[in-house]
């Protein structure tokens, strides 16, 4: 490990849009000129630039252009664009930071894409609070969505960013919810900043970039992976937000790796450091907040492959990318329905928060036009595809099979002891 060999490497890829949020509220009339994101963002903050954000709040895509020509009677053009596209943001980070804040709060397109889910943000936030951490340099602290929240849990904290566009959101979103006591946002590189005065480090590296996407080489990160371990290892408490697709062999031995979904669906990885449980695979599912633990040195062989019985049991995404299947089986008394697929199944119901249940009714090897017989004759109109280990596309089949009737069913494609297979059956209730 080491540190980052380009200390000119920005924290946050560079914004690409007049849309944010800076410094002080100034009431006066506002005309940002073109080209000048940080002027934009500043012009939206004047008591001009407010006035204009609550007429397009309720502007419907379909409604832009129009309400675009009657506001720039009144107000300058460059002024409108930055508002309707900030509303636009708002709408799509409602689905990550709720209605309520997403309406208050200040985005950039970057910062909408890769800030942190409100609920994930929060889950972690509560697991500094109870490792005792009381001040946390945020470092690549975007436009502030891990900040808030740890500000909401009473934590201090320095938000750091190297961008002066994403700085000025951070700030502006600190102060929009209330929080600017907790958090202080410094424009610098990452790399430059001492953190030692902090009871834990946060470091979130930027995974995508505006030329080549997302980005899936850990060293790749900015900064990189290598360099956020380094800072984490020297600080009391520290957590470094990864993809949750990273191989296990660059998770660091002494880390707890943790993987968090957030209904049903996976969205990071995390590597602790300093906690009471180290060198250890986590996965917890939110919102319910049910976590599966295991050290290494103690986690289950993988199950053994076994006929397929009258349950299957369906594990949540951040236990398979946790490696726990094993322990999941292992709670159900089941096996696997073929060594290489993440199904497990079992003669017995077992509630468990880790996997959905369903009944298996029919086990069929594969074959459209068998499936599509089965379906009509248990008059299946509402047909549930889903696929693992099958090179089919779920709506492929769904046209193929044309479901019809009253009833409704779930069809597994997969593999079963190393044969295509299709199983049938219903969730559990």
């Amino acid at each position: 490990m080491g540190q980052v060999n380009a200390p000119n490497t920005p924290s946050r890829p560079a914004a690409d849009h007049v849309t944010g949020g800076a410094g002080p509220a100034d009431p006066g009339p506002a005309d940002p000129g073109p080209g000048d994101p940080l002027a934009a963002f500043a012009a939206l903050r004047t008591g001009t630039g407010r006035a204009l954000l609550d007429e397009v709040r309720d502007v419907e895509p379909a409604g832009e252009l129009a309400a675009a020509t009657r506001l720039r009677r009144s107000y300058p053009a460059p002024l409108v664009s930055a508002a309707l596209a900030q509303a636009r943001l708002r709408t799509r980070a409602a689905a990550k930071f709720g209605a309520k804040d997403a309406a208050r709060m200040f985005f950039t397109p970057n910062g909408v894409e890769q800030s942190t889910r409100a609920s994930v943000a929060a889950h972690r936030a509560a697991r500094f609070k109870a490792l005792g951490v009381r001040s946390l340099a945020d470092l690549c602290c975007g436009i502030g969505g891990d900040a808030i929240a740890l500000a909401r849990a009473g934590i201090s904290v320095l938000a750091v960013d190297r961008d002066p566009l994403t700085c000025a959101v951070a700030r502006a979103n600190a102060e929009a919810l209330g929080l600017a006591d907790l958090i202080e946002v410094r424009e610098a590189d990452v790399t430059d900043v001492d953190t030692s005065a902090y009871d834990a480090v946060f470091v979130d590296p930027a995974r995508r970039s505006a030329k080549r996407g997302r980005i899936f080489d850990p060293e790749s990160y900015s900064p990189p992976l290598s360099w956020a371990v380094e800072a984490a290892r020297t600080a009391p408490r520290a957590a470094l937000k990864i993809a949750p697709g990273i191989p296990h062999e660059a998770v660091p031995a002494e880390a707890e790796a943790e993987w968090i979904s957030d209904g049903g669906d996976v969205k990071e990885a995390v590597l602790w450091f300093g906690t009471d449980s180290p060198a250890s695979h986590r996965a917890t599912l939110l919102p319910g907040g049910a976590s599966l633990h295991s050290p290494l040195a103690t986690m289950l062989p993988d199950p053994g492959v076994r006929p397929v019985g009258r349950y299957l049991y369906e594990p949540d995404g951040a236990v398979i990318r946790a490696h726990l299947v094993a322990e999941v089986a292992a709670r159900v008394g089941g096996g696997l329905i073929d060594e290489t697929i993440a199904y497990v199944t079992s003669d017995e119901p077992h509630a468990t928060p880790y996997a959905t249940a369903y009944e298996i009714t029919d086990q069929l090897p594969f074959g459209v036009k068998k499936l599509k017989a089965l379906l009509r004759e248990r008059e299946v109109g509402v047909l549930t595809v889903k696929k693992r280990g099958s090179a089919v596309e779920p709506e492929e089949l769904r046209r193929k099979v044309k479901p019809q009737g009253k009833n409704a069913a779930t069809v597994f494609l997969t593999r079963v002891a190393g044969a295509p297979a299709m199983l049938i059956g219903h969730p559990v209730a």
